[in-house]
């Protein structure tokens, strides 16, 4: 499930923060976190939710903006939620966080190679054709999918389908 919350192009100046949730697998979960944003005025860039590692358990990766009194406000709120088992801000962690889109272009003959040249140079792949318009997909942090789809707009952009970011913390820091 993805929620953009500044489809308008609009960037907010608060920094984006990225909160990973380890929640029972259950739709209450879900609900309860949203539910907490909502009621309390938090704003949801995005939120994914997917199976855990564990049996039972999901992952909730969120992003989100504001200072850091707002962000410990989440933070704390979120503890406080009975099926959460663990919150960690990722903001300040070496993090890996990518983003899927499906991108529906139209492309008739004419367009086709350009595009193909497009999709290349962003590493992604065409996943649909038809006679008039290409699907393609594309994984990369969020300013990549931005980017292809600002590449893609000047050939008319049918629909986008984003996942919103998942993350996990990098654990190889390299040698010091």
């Amino acid at each position: 499930m993805a929620n953009n919350a500044q489809n308008n192009g609009e960037k907010n100046e608060s920094p984006k923060h990225t909160i990973s949730v380890l929640v029972e697998h259950n739709f209450n979960a879900l609900s309860r976190i949203v539910g907490l944003f909502s009621g309390r005025g938090f704003e949801i860039d995005s939120i994914s939710f997917g199976h855990g590692q564990e049996p039972g358990l999901a992952r909730i990766t969120i992003t989100t903006h504001g200072d850091e009194q707002i962000i410990e406000q989440i933070t704390k709120q979120l503890h406080k939620i009975v099926d959460v088992h663990k919150v960690t801000d990722l903001t300040y962690e070496p993090l890996v966080e990518r983003e899927l889109a499906l991108i529906k272009v139209y492309a008739p003959p004419s367009s086709r190679s350009e595009i193909m040249q497009i999709v290349n140079v962003f590493r992604a792949k065409i996943i649909d054709i038809s006679p008039e318009k290409l699907t393609i997909e594309i994984t990369g942090n969020q300013d990549k999918v931005d980017a292809s789809i600002g590449m893609l707009r000047q050939f008319g952009i049918v629909e986008v389908a984003r996942t919103g970011s998942v993350a996990l913390k990098r654990e190889f820091q390299g040698s010091t």
